[in-house]
């Protein structure tokens, strides 16, 4: 009875994934969305999902995807995301391969998965919240769309790449915030007549996946814990 539970429940998220993929196909032909918004997306989820489960090969998909969402970010002006991306973003990608690579589990092809001490916390909070509204100041400056939304996700996923990397359990709590202002972001962008559907729902199911990993994180830390 348990074995059965588990495929159907294995069954309904290949599905739900593959739903997924057939929506930014129907974005790209028959709304003609941005190729740029459909490529970046569909990398971007994959991504997502092979991070969640921990595989290093999730990065390869990772800088393919960003080089795509940098691209979207300079036509639409958003120029800390263009930042975060490029000159961030894509090379972090690049280390956290070759660091997932030195912290898998025995025999298996999955990295250990971790979490920060309170002083940690509390010290990388503080951190944030410092950058945060100096990068609103900036971005304020040089007129950039939507300053508040973009020194926030720019910030914390900086952030939130970072716990990546370090396989903290953290991150998954940053990437909500991020994924969920970014959806709202790209949403207005979409509603003045820009064709990025695709990247409205990939933020969407970013945001759906960082819940449904942080969960999954916390119920495998509190397994190492009580061992």
């Amino acid at each position: 009875m348990i074995r059965m539970k588990l495929i159907f429940l294995k069954f309904l998220k290949i599905t739900a994934v593959i739903f997924v993929y057939i929506l930014l196909l129907i974005n790209a032909f028959y709304f003609k969305d941005n190729p740029a918004s459909v490529i970046s997306a569909l990398f971007g989820i994959t991504y997502t999902i092979l991070a969640g489960i921990g595989k290093p090969v999730c990065y390869i998909f990772g800088v393919t995807g960003s080089s795509f969402y940098g691209y979207l970010a300079f036509h639409n002006s958003l120029w800390g995301n263009l930042l975060l991306y490029i000159g961030y973003y894509i090379p972090m990608q690049v280390l956290g391969f070759f660091r997932w690579r030195k912290h898998l589990k025995t025999n298996k092809n999955e990295i250990i998965k971790t979490e920060l001490s309170r002083h940690e916390q509390i010290k990388l909070t503080l951190i944030t919240l410092i950058f945060t509204i100096l990068g609103f100041i900036l971005l304020s400056i040089t007129k950039g769309k939507n300053p508040l939304f973009d020194a926030i996700t720019a910030v914390f996923s900086i952030l939130g790449m970072y716990l990546t990397v370090k396989r903290c359990i953290e991150q998954w709590i940053v990437w909500m915030v991020v994924n969920g202002l970014c959806a709202l972001m790209w949403l207005d962008i979409a509603l003045q007549g820009k064709k990025v559907y695709s990247t409205v729902l990939m933020w969407s199911v970013y945001f759906v996946l960082a819940v449904y990993f942080y969960i999954r994180w916390r119920k495998e830390i509190d397994g190492y814990c009580s061992k």
